[in-house]
């Protein structure tokens, strides 16, 4: 036998070198699961408190890690809240606030989004070698100039695979009756369609040409059927759910309209198969849930099955979903190496009923609800990591925390940097969650409502224990003492529907987390020293603040030519889902 060339020998020798390296980088660099859910009430979960909604696996992951109690979000309503999550900035920051009551971006027709000018923290781990990907609800726009430009979409902000609902569910989402005869209806048409205008170039092309001899009336007749026909077939579809209720899978649209129910579980499906994909690589999941947000469309396999009606089965069914992407998780080994974090964008929707049915979540002990933007209610979610080995299993953590946390804390493990060129409200929660740290670092957060600041909490740099929090402005009840906005569905911001103070109201939530009982300078010796401070801190928070364009105000209104559309407008319905399911139900017989 000949000897190994020494060329060969030290080829071989580099290749395990860089094999090695490259195990040890990714070992470095942990995968980062991101679970959000729409809706949810942080008094919904059995972890929280519940004893009457069977959320097993979320409980099994909150005692597999970190439970925080006073986590914050940035804002009481979607499309803000999750803008702050992505950036690690308030929305005020970004221009993803209103001044008027259209407070979320408000359809898929509106040029409205999260700027493109914005750092997210998929654009951050992109760059730290990260595949990433976001499957659900996104709900920061999606087209600007045409319907088709997609300038807002998953894609402009650092995610390298997007599958979901670009905006978000609505009551004219489900259910959806006549669906199936719509589209079988709307392909004879766009077929008849077709015929007519082969029918008209034939007949043009001969008529120029000589072949022929037919009236021009008879080719401008067809033409204006054509016309007509496509204008009625618009006009007859003037709900959401025609043109918001879609899914899409990249830039390509697959269900329009799409058929709610499945959607929540067709989205599991490919969680799992990114994780799959992906195993081999650091990666990131941002995982958006459709649930359980109203109308809460729900498979039938759970409809029936909680004590609390169609919310408690589709808090229940979301649960059973986190079970399956938990279970891939360790099926594919990944486990170990890999962050879990599990929230909701913001508290419950008290005013989600029909009739005596509650169809919104539950908020436990805390006052207010969705769209109040000091209320503890609306804004204090549930939160939970997860990380084997790295964080203490079991964990409970008081301090205040943020979702504007998860932008710096993501940029710290991966060992990428923060941007250098704007303000990051969110803080590394590595040492507060490893117990390096006794105290949150934030002393005080802001709560806004819209564009209007509404409280203000201060956390002191003591042992002292007090956590307190001023309201400048509170939302007007209706009925009063109702303890929500039930004639408007949801409470405003600004002008008669809202109570203005001064001096503030004060609380020290370490002692009355209900907001029960207003102090006052005769309850509280601190009082004037405390809203002092934490008027300081309004005014030094305040120059911070740039001017930005208010996207969901003066860019937050409908324009038909951005309305999406799956085929040629107006003949958009479709559902390449189904196609798929068919196709690989045929493939299979063979």
């Amino acid at each position: 036998m000949r000897p190994r060339s020494p060329l060969v020998f030290m080829s071989l020798v580099c290749t395990l070198l860089n094999t090695c390296q490259a195990h040890r980088v990714h070992d470095d660099k942990p995968n980062i699961v991101l679970i959000m859910v729409d809706d949810l009430g942080i008094g919904d979960l059995g972890c929280y408190g519940n004893d009457t909604i069977r959320t097993p696996h979320i409980d099994r992951l909150a005692r597999e890690g970190v439970r925080l109690t006073q986590h914050i979000s940035a804002a009481s309503l979607c499309s803000p809240s999750r803008s702050a999550f992505l950036t690690g900035r308030y929305p005020i920051r970004s221009g993803m606030v209103s001044s008027g009551n259209r407070r979320v971006v408000r359809n898929l027709a509106v040029p409205a989004g999260l700027p493109l000018n914005e750092t997210t923290f998929a654009a951050l781990l992109k760059k730290q070698g990260y595949s990433t990907g976001l499957i659900g609800k996104w709900h920061q726009g999606l087209n600007c100039d045409s319907r088709s430009d997609h300038c807002h979409h998953p894609y402009n902000y650092g995610f390298e695979y997007y599958y979901g609902m670009p905006f978000t569910l609505v009551d004219s989402c489900w259910p959806d009756p006549s669906r199936n005869t719509e589209l079988t209806f709307e392909r004879q048409l766009w077929l008849c369609v077709q015929l007519v205008a082969i029918a008209v170039l034939t007949l043009t092309f001969g008529k120029l040409s000589g072949w022929v001899s037919v009236p021009l009336l008879l080719i401008f007749s067809m033409i204006l059927f054509i016309f007509l026909l496509g204008y009625a077939w618009f006009s007859s579809y003037t709900s959401p759910l025609y043109w918001d209720c879609l899914l899409m899978r990249g830039h390509e649209i697959t269900e329009q309209p799409m058929k709610a129910e499945r959607a929540g579980s067709i989205m599991v499906k490919e969680a799992i198969s990114f994780l799959e994909r992906h195993r081999k690589e650091p990666f990131l999941l941002f995982f958006s849930f459709l649930h359980v947000h109203i109308p809460l469309p729900t498979t039938d396999d759970f409809i029936g099955t909680s004590k609390h009606g169609l919310y408690g089965d589709n808090v229940e069914e979301m649960d059973s979903m986190m079970g399956k992407i938990l279970d891939a998780i360790d099926d594919f080994g990944l486990r170990n190496n890999t962050i879990v974090y599990f929230t909701s964008d913001h508290g419950g929707h008290l005013e989600a009923r029909q009739g005596h049915a509650q169809l919104g979540g539950w908020n436990g002990i805390y006052k207010g609800g969705k769209g109040m933007g000091g209320w503890e209610g609306g804004i204090r979610v549930p939160g939970i990591v997860r990380w084997p080995g790295k964080v203490p299993a079991g964990q409970l953590i008081k301090e205040p925390t943020s979702l504007m946390d998860i932008f710096p804390t993501v940029a710290s493990v991966s060992g990428g940097s923060l941007p250098q060129d704007r303000v990051i409200d969110g803080r590394d929660l590595m040492p507060l969650l490893q117990g390096n740290a006794r105290h949150s670092e934030h002393e005080f957060l802001f709560h806004y409502c819209g564009s209007y600041l509404h409280a203000v909490r201060w956390i002191p740099k003591d042992d002292s224990g007090a956590i307190w929090k001023a309201h400048y402005v509170t939302p007007v009840f209706q009925p009063p003492e109702a303890g929500g906005c039930y004639v408007s569905l949801l409470c405003r911001c600004f002008g008669e529907q809202v109570t203005y103070h001064n001096p503030p109201l004060l609380f020290d939530l370490s002692r009355d987390p209900s907001e029960s009982t207003p102090l006052t300078p005769a309850t509280e010796p601190l009082h004037d020293f405390v809203i002092k401070k934490v008027a300081d801190a309004l005014k030094e928070h305040r120059e911070t603040i740039m001017p930005v364009t208010y996207q969901l105000s003066e860019l937050n209104q409908g324009r038909m030519w951005l309305k999406p559309c799956c085929g040629v407008f107006p003949f958009c319905l479709c559902d390449k889902e189904e196609e798929l399911s068919q196709s690989w139900g045929l493939n299979e017989k063979r």
